[in-house]
Parts: structure tokens; sequence; C-alpha cells
């Protein structure tokens, strides 16, 4: 299994945050890359969100259930078809990282684990003489940037200022 984890401050309370986080129908906004994503549910516990996505010539779409909330503080997913993932968002307070002039802060992280080769061949249409493997090998490295620019765009949207550097700690990638 392989894993991202990463995390970045909002200059805002969990209470603030968390609803942001949730918030997956505004997920196409941070990410060329998602674009659409159609809900199945009310958005609490078992509530299933369809993710289309499209890269070079492939359009495909993850199915994600949400299968814990313990609001502010987290939120998690596994993905229901095709492919072994799940993963979380966290939400924690930490306001003894606030820059001066700013009252509060709260860390997110963003934590994916998956196994890239346990896709399913037949659930992707493939270009003829395009390998899962060859797939694999190109979309993997992506992925950290796509979590990157996720969290930085959703910091930007929490915030509702002009945008700012986003650090952002990357504690494990593949």
């Amino acid at each position: 299994m392989d894993r991202i984890l990463l995390s970045t401050l909002a200059h805002r309370p969990p209470e603030e945050v968390f609803p942001y986080v949730r918030s997956f129908t505004d997920y196409p906004r941070y990410t060329e890359h998602l674009t659409e994503v159609r809900v199945h549910g009310d958005g609490d516990v078992g509530s299933v969100y369809d993710l289309q996505l499209a890269w070079w010539k492939l359009n495909y779409t993850a199915r994600s259930e949400v299968v814990a909330i313990d609001a502010p503080e987290s939120l998690e997913w596994r993905l229901v078809n095709d492919i072994d993932a799940r993963g979380q968002w966290r939400v924690e307070p930490e306001p003894e990282s606030a820059p001066e002039g700013v009252e509060t802060a709260s860390r997110i992280y963003f934590e994916a684990v998956y196994d890239p080769y346990s896709a399913d061949e037949n659930a992707i249409s493939l270009p003829r003489f395009v390998s899962l493997d060859w797939v694999v090998d190109k979309v993997e490295p992506k992925l950290l940037g796509e979590a990157e620019t996720v969290v930085q765009r959703l910091v930007a949207d929490i915030e509702g200022e002009q945008r700012r550097d986003v650090e952002l700690t990357v504690h494990e990638m593949p």
C-alpha cells in the first residue's frame, strides 16, 4: 500500500475549516482533473460521491463513500469501486502556530492510502497498446501534486482572503 500524508495551516478554527473539508461537491474548483462530483445521500456517513476524473485520454468515475465523521475533527472515506483506497481529512486546533495578527489556526491533514496495482483493468477504457502499468507509472507521481493543489486551494477558500503562500508539509509519500 502507498500512502500520501500532507498537512498545512489554515488561519481559522476547526469549526470554520471542517465544512470546507466536508464539501466534496466543491472539490472540482480545486483541481483540473476532477470535472464533476455527484452526491448520493445527505453528506453524512454512508453518502456516496461519484468523482468524475479526466486526464490525458482517460475518463474514470471513482465512487467514494463517507465511512466516518467526527466533526469538526475528522472525515474518513473509502473508494468502493475498482481500486483499494481509503483516506481521511483531519482538522486539529493549532492556535500556537497562528502568525502575529491572526487570532487562531488549525492544521489540516490529508491522508490517502491506496494500492495502485489493485485497479480493475476492465473498469478503465485504455487506448490500444496502453497498459495499466504504464498508466500507474504516469499517474502515481501526479497524485502528490494534485493533493497539494487541492489543499492549497482549499485553504484559500477557507480563509476567503487574497491568496497567500501556503506552506505544505509532506509527512509521507510513495
